[in-house]
């Protein structure tokens, strides 16, 4: 397995990484390569999301499902997709919601890196996809360990914002301590679901009040041009 942990991340999750079940997801992509599967994100932006927010800067963590597979769109961080790529309906309608909610323009590209640099997580329950097949690295291994994730910041003293969007988000709730961290909840952006709920949510705002409140600097969720 290629991609690097650096800093914090890598001495709190050195036991998962070097655990049984790793080894196991170890063992299966490369089986998976062996076979001449392509895998998404790049190896080397494997742990992206971690390595662009360091665990002592988390203030939001935005869980998605599993990385995109298509041909050059997964780089590591959750809903977002490299400049120049389209930006996925997911990601459109999480702009759109901002922009009601923040009264913030909607950028022409699809890259959150400038969350990621502000202390907002972009985590993937499932790090890895095989190319155009989604869901195809479910129940491998990578849910254990993004568990072991979100239990670490759950577990810390500071206010952390949480956003669980879709069942299978808020299924994570469970490892949350709800006394110390917000938890918002709400259905997922697909367009399948976003009219549901999502749309309306108003969880940016939310989110940069609950910090503010706390004394935290807001995140500023405009997406540079």
């Amino acid at each position: 397995m290629e991609g690097t942990l650096t800093g914090v991340w890598k001495e709190r999750l050195s036991s998962a990484v070097e655990s049984a079940q790793m080894a196991k997801l170890r063992d299966f992509l490369r089986t998976e390569k062996a076979a001449g599967a392509t895998i998404f994100p790049p190896m080397p932006l494997l742990f992206n999301a971690l390595n662009s927010t360091p665990f002592e800067k988390v203030r939001v963590v935005i869980i998605g499902q599993d990385p995109y597979h298509g041909d050059g769109q997964a780089h590591g961080l959750s809903f977002s997709v490299p400049r120049g790529v389209d930006i996925p309906p997911s990601l459109r309608n999480i702009y759109k919601e901002i922009q009601e909610d923040l009264g913030v323009s909607i950028p022409g590209h699809g890259c959150l890196q400038h969350w990621a640099d502000q202390g907002v997580l972009l985590l993937n329950a499932v790090l890895t996809v095989r190319a155009h097949e989604a869901a195809s690295h479910r129940n491998q291994g990578w849910e254990e360990f993004t568990d072991q994730i979100i239990k670490l910041l759950g577990s810390r003293e500071e206010p952390t914002v949480f956003m669980l969007w879709g069942s299978f988000a808020q299924s994570k709730a469970a490892l949350i301590d709800q006394r110390k961290h917000l938890i918002l909840q709400a259905p997922h952006p697909s367009p399948l679901s976003a009219h549901r709920g999502f749309l309306g949510c108003r969880h940016f705002s939310k989110a940069n009040d609950w910090l503010a409140n706390r004394g935290l600097a807001r995140i500023d969720w405009s997406i540079p041009s």
